[in-house]
């Protein structure tokens, strides 16, 4: 029996995977291997301080997450969090720029793409610093109040979900704009015009025509975003550190303190284990969206 036939396709499959084959391994060493490493960590007593050596404990940590009332605020805190910030903020105000943007003149479009874009490139840490100012109890949102004779209060400590959430609103909104800018520069001319000269007015035009073909767009662009918006630390660390008490402390906040605050790194990375376990639910849940609708 002649093996060459069938050695050819075999050849062909290891040429065709050989440009790909560094790709492959970096990943493994630099993603999967980091991952795995986290994913035993998870189910170990590893300590920072006053530890010879770790063991093995199995599912403690994970039970003793769900038991705890700090770790259920925290994830309360997150959905908050992503929800407002990403699901509704970012995602509703980037479509409504971009829609705007579409009907006005290039000089409008170019300062506000500029001014929605410089808050996206700026870093988390600065960005959060800018934030900080403008909610703070002597901060501009209240001098702006004062100014109008309206009741001002101290943001970061009444209302701090919602102040970090409009934080991260605002600075990541740009990605939005972007997105959906493309998208909607790539609904044809003829469709919209033919819809207003059948009489059908901006939020019929909007409903029935807009989001349906966007609507791969819109998957995509909430996806990317929950992710984001999930891993969020350095904008609310600067803002409010959590606090005050634990009122603005989301899932990677509470992770880091278990860590490296009471130096307990199992428990801490069994929490950065759930994290990732909820990302990649809502991963699932968009890809299999997407797919029922291609």
């Amino acid at each position: 029996m002649n093996s060459r036939p069938l050695a050819r396709p075999l050849t062909r499959s290891l040429t065709r995977a050989l440009p790909v084959t560094p790709a492959l391994v970096l990943l493994l060493l630099f993603l999967a291997g980091p991952i795995a490493y986290c994913a035993y960590i998870a189910f170990t007593d590893l300590q920072l301080t006053g530890q010879a050596e770790s063991s093995f404990v199995g599912f403690d940590n994970f039970r003793t997450a769900f038991q705890d009332e700090e770790f259920l605020n925290a994830v309360w805190l997150t959905l908050v969090f992503t929800v407002v910030s990403s699901l509704i903020g970012q995602n509703t105000l980037g479509l409504a720029l971009a829609s705007l943007m579409q009907r006005a003149s290039k000089p409008i479009r170019t300062l506000t793409g500029g001014i929605v874009i410089t808050a996206w490139v700026l870093p988390e840490v600065v960005a959060g610093f800018l934030l900080y100012a403008f909610f703070r109890k002597e901060g501009t949102l209240n001098a702006i109040l004062d100014w109008l004779h309206l009741p001002s209060q101290n943001w970061l400590f009444t209302l701090p979900i919602l102040a970090v959430s409009f934080a991260n609103v605002w600075r990541g909104t740009a990605f939005s704009m972007l997105v959906y800018s493309a998208a909607l520069n790539e609904i044809p001319k003829e469709i919209t015009e033919a819809a207003e000269v059948d009489g059908a007015g901006g939020w019929r035009r909007m409903w029935h025509i807009t989001l349906p073909m966007i609507r791969r767009s819109i998957g995509t662009n909430l996806m990317l975003n929950t992710l984001q918006t999930l891993s969020v630390f350095g904008l609310i660390w600067v803002m409010t550190r959590g606090g005050p008490g634990d009122k603005s402390q989301t899932l990677p906040l509470f992770m880091y303190e278990q860590a490296f605050q009471n130096s307990m790194i199992g428990y801490g990375t069994a929490v950065a284990l759930l994290l990732l376990l909820v990302g990649s639910l809502f991963s699932v849940v968009y890809m299999r969206l997407l797919r029922t609708e291609a």
